[in-house]
């Protein structure tokens, strides 16, 4: 099935192109690279070869697909990467 800003968080997020949009620590706005990691409570973002821990809540993401941009509230995606994909794919049958 191909990612689309309808279907987002039903994937896998690793390998998507992220940027931090909005966050309550200020060092964190406008941090971006690639997903290469993600853990109940963090995405790990690898660019230019420096890896970064950025955790999901207090944050609001901006994922860069080919169909366009989708802004996400990280506090909505704090749940295990298995358990929120099983659990939208039961919900979306």
């Amino acid at each position: 099935m191909k990612i689309t800003p309808r279907n987002l968080i039903l994937h896998e997020f690793i390998g998507l192109e992220i940027e931090v949009a909005e966050s309550t620590n200020e060092c964190m706005r406008g941090l971006s690279g690639i997903v290469v990691d993600e853990t109940k409570n963090m995405f790990v973002i690898e660019k230019g070869g420096v890896r970064k821990k950025i955790p999901k809540r207090g944050n609001v993401f901006l994922f860069k697909l080919e169909e366009g941009n989708v802004l996400v509230r990280g506090d909505i995606l704090a749940v295990r990467p298995e358990d929120r994909i099983k659990k939208l794919m039961r919900k979306a049958r």
